[in-house]
């Protein structure tokens, strides 16, 4: 297969999330395709703008929230990245709860929430990557097979270069399907 060489940029596909943080005292939420695992310890990061609402909120409070959106949820997660909450309240776009610690909104609405603790912040170029300990998960129990979330019924949006898509059918699984014969 003949590889080409093509823009120098990143295309996905990236896992869209939207991040949570009380803002001023109300939930704003972020839309972002910048977040993943750190390691196999329970850290996640996310990636904002150091111009953007929710990063203030962020810093204020110490706190995010990792909410996974399924595919239905795709206008009113894209909304929350087109307006911001400087001049636009987006606390109402979702239903929020809160975890007993009370630092960060969580959307009803999302399958899977990572409620998450800063414990690092680092500066790259005009962005905040935030690491973030797990300190609660919450998914939605129609979302879970065996009492794990399956992708499939969990139906996350990707972003692959300018379109959202969903997921349709497992392929392998990690770990095990390299084990297979070729």
């Amino acid at each position: 297969m003949k590889k080409i060489k093509i823009e120098n940029r990143p295309f996905g596909p990236f896992p869209t999330v939207l991040v949570g943080a009380d803002v001023n005292g109300k939930p704003n939420y972020a839309t972002l395709g910048a977040y993943g695992v750190v390691s196999m310890k329970p850290v996640l990061y996310i990636s904002l703008k150091s111009t953007h609402h929710t990063t203030a909120g962020v810093k204020e409070n110490g706190y995010f929230s990792v909410n996974i959106p399924s595919a239905d949820l795709v206008q009113k997660t894209d909304y929350c990245g087109i307006v911001s909450g400087k001049t636009t309240n987006k606390s109402n776009v979702f239903t929020s709860f809160y975890d007993d610690i009370g630092k960060a909104p969580m959307i009803s609405e999302c399958p899977i929430n990572y409620l998450c603790k800063v414990i690092q912040t680092i500066p790259i170029f005009d962005f905040e990557m935030f690491l973030g300990e797990i300190v609660a998960v919450y998914a939605n129990e129609q979302c879970l097979s065996d009492g794990k979330p399956d992708p499939i019924k969990v139906d996350p949006i990707i972003m692959m270069d300018l379109n959202y898509c969903n997921l349709n059918q497992v392929v392998g699984t990690p770990f095990v399907i390299g084990r297979s014969e070729m």
